[in-house]
């Protein structure tokens, strides 16, 4: 726990609302009430000391006033009672020497709780301001600005730029990251906070900007009921009675709706099952299956390596559940899955291994193909599971080999058993879909005829019982 996160969770569990005030002192905006800047400062932290759960200031408008205004955020950052969290707006950006100068200057010089930082130079970037694991780091995910879309939009390789950083930087600290998501977007709020259920959200762009205090927070909250802050600036500072101001914005958040029961299913899953169906992965019909046994539904998912961006896209979602586990390596399990190993390996970093089907018997004689120290946690790639017969054996011979493993990673679970033939042996099963899932979605965006739906789920269910 973060000294930024103590303070804030001590105030929380009063009763007070998670809202966040803005010190932002420009002069050109001053009313001309307050003699100067820091009494401007001071008036707004006098009026909302007890309704504040948090004070962040912009370091921008106090680097522009020069040497006077390095001496009125000192001044400003002593009004502010110790046991109020402090967030440094400051955005920063940069590697190696630099990064770590702005980071002794945001924690050591001005001794604040947390900070807002820049990821767009990667991980190296933020290194330095993890690195003081008693202080919370904010990183920029998606921002309230109109031109958010010009790059927080890029798809890469199927997937919004905004999320996959959204994935990536809460792996950069020791429980010490949170994210900057702009209350103008309420879905993507929606939808980075399905990706990253623990991790806290500074929201920004609530008032002048034209966001909903009391819907950002439905949104970006998590299942607890915690997990956001959301700011208010100018709607404070500039209004003709500030405390009246934060009030009225401490009454939304009270009353806020609760965040809205988490769905397995997000939109980058949705959008991932109709892929899935436009490239044929899953078909209905009528198909006699290698166990001789006549199916209506017929999955191949070695049609993925047709689209490349589709398989990252799939490779992205299983790198969603490896995040969350402990592993050495991956280990893909021949030959379906090689492809989407393949993928998740350059997703993740991870090396991976897999078993032959059959020992070679020329050359090396391998029964595993590629490198691996016996003791090591491996977690197992397949592309789906039915009964789980054919991963159990290759799990068998990673175990065989000396490895440890738990976990197996599929995309779909046909639910004919698979789950809980895995935990007999030990392992869990932790799959994207369940094949009722898929089929729900495609009858809602009608690629599915409801006689269709109604055959598959009668086959799912008989094989089941």
């Amino acid at each position: 726990m973060t000294r930024f996160l103590d303070k804030l969770n001590a105030l929380l569990d009063n009763g007070r609302a998670p809202l966040c005030v803005g010190l932002d002192p420009n002069p050109e905006r001053k009313p001309d009430r307050y003699p100067d800047l820091l009494s401007w400062n001071r008036a707004i932290i006098e009026q909302t000391t007890d309704l504040a759960a948090c004070y962040k200031p912009n370091i921008a408008f106090y680097e522009a006033l020069g040497r006077e205004g390095y001496d009125l955020l000192q001044a400003t950052l002593a009004a502010i009672p110790n046991h109020i969290p402090v967030l440094l707006d400051a955005k920063r950006g940069d590697i190696g020497s630099t990064a770590a100068a702005y980071a002794r200057a945001c924690f050591e010089v001005w001794d604040v709780d947390a900070v807002t930082v820049n990821p767009y130079l990667g991980r190296d970037s933020v290194g330095p301001f993890t690195a003081y694991a008693d202080r919370h780091v904010f990183v920029l995910c998606h921002t309230s600005n109109p031109g958010a879309r010009d790059v927080q939009w890029t798809t890469d390789w199927g997937l919004p730029l905004y999320l996959r950083l959204a994935g990536r930087a809460l792996t950069w600290g020791e429980g010490n990251v949170g994210l900057v998501v702009g209350a103008t977007y309420p879905e993507a709020l929606a939808e980075v906070r399905a990706l990253a259920p623990d991790a806290w959200f500074l929201v920004p762009g609530v008032g002048a900007q034209g966001g909903d205090a009391a819907v950002a927070l439905s949104r970006a909250q998590n299942s607890d009921g915690r997990g956001a802050l959301i700011n208010v600036s100018r709607g404070i500072a500039l209004a003709d009675d500030p405390r009246a101001a934060a009030q009225a914005i401490a009454r939304q958040l009270r009353t806020a709706p609760a965040a809205p029961p988490p769905s397995p299913i997000t939109h980058r899953l949705r959008s991932l099952a109709l892929k899935l169906h436009d490239l044929g992965c899953i078909q209905f019909g009528r198909f006699t299956l290698a166990s001789g046994i006549e199916s209506p539904v017929y999955i191949d998912l070695r049609r993925l390596i047709d689209d490349p961006a589709a398989l990252a896209q799939t490779a992205q979602v299983y790198a969603g559940f490896i995040a969350g586990l402990v592993a050495d390596r991956l280990a893909g399990v021949p030959y379906a899955a090689l492809p989407i190993a393949t993928a998740v390996s350059l997703e993740t970093g991870l090396p991976f291994i897999y078993p032959r089907k059959e020992t070679k018997q020329h050359g090396l004689a391998r029964a595993i193909e590629g490198s691996f120290a016996a003791g090591e946690q491996v977690v197992v790639i397949e592309d789906l599971v039915t009964s789980a017969g054919s991963l159990i054996q290759s799990i068998e011979r990673l175990r065989g080999a000396g490895l440890r493993v738990e976990d197996a990673v599929v995309l779909i679970d046909r639910e004919q058993g698979g789950a809980e033939n895995l935990r007999r042996v030990g392992v869990r099963l932790h799959a994207a879909y369940r094949f009722s899932q898929l089929l729900d979605i495609l009858l809602d965006a009608g690629r599915l005829k409801r006689e269709q739906y109604d055959a598959v789920r009668a086959y799912l269910g008989r094989d089941a019982e």
